[in-house]
């Protein structure tokens, strides 16, 4: 079974279907039938909470987050030690902090790849593997 790290951006391209929509969508699938793992930092989620709240009222925003909630992703923690990775990393690769976080995520996870739509990681290619969704 194939695990995936998903960046924020991966997750707005599917909740606003645009570029990579489908892709994202034929994993969220995947995961559904057990047939992969869907990871994402809390620091991604908390992106994705942010973006959401301020595109919608409360109540669209709650239900939103709910349904993502749903598909049970797992949502790794933002732990000393990580955090404390992160921060070398967006120091070395010069890359913002939540990507740091996103990529500390999936080198915790040896073997899975990282879905983004953010041609910032490009600096950490050497250190994961990723998969980027197409432009807009």
């Amino acid at each position: 079974m194939g695990a995936y790290v998903l960046d924020a951006s991966a997750l707005l391209r599917y909740l606003d279907k645009e570029a990579g929509y489908d892709r994202v969508r034929e994993l969220l699938r995947l995961h559904a039938r057990d047939e992969s793992a869907l990871v994402i930092s809390a620091v991604q989620w908390g992106e994705i909470a942010c973006k959401v709240f301020q595109r919608h009222d409360r109540s669209r925003y709650e239900h939103i987050l709910s349904q993502l909630y749903s598909i049970g992703l797992t949502i790794t923690p933002a732990t000393a030690e990580r955090a404390a990775s992160a921060g070398i990393l967006r120091a070395t690769l010069k890359i913002a902090y939540a990507d740091a976080f996103c990529v500390q995520t999936a080198i915790d996870l040896p073997g899975c790849v990282l879905v983004t739509a953010d041609y910032g990681f490009k600096a950490a290619e050497h250190l994961v593997t990723m998969e980027f969704l197409p432009a807009k």
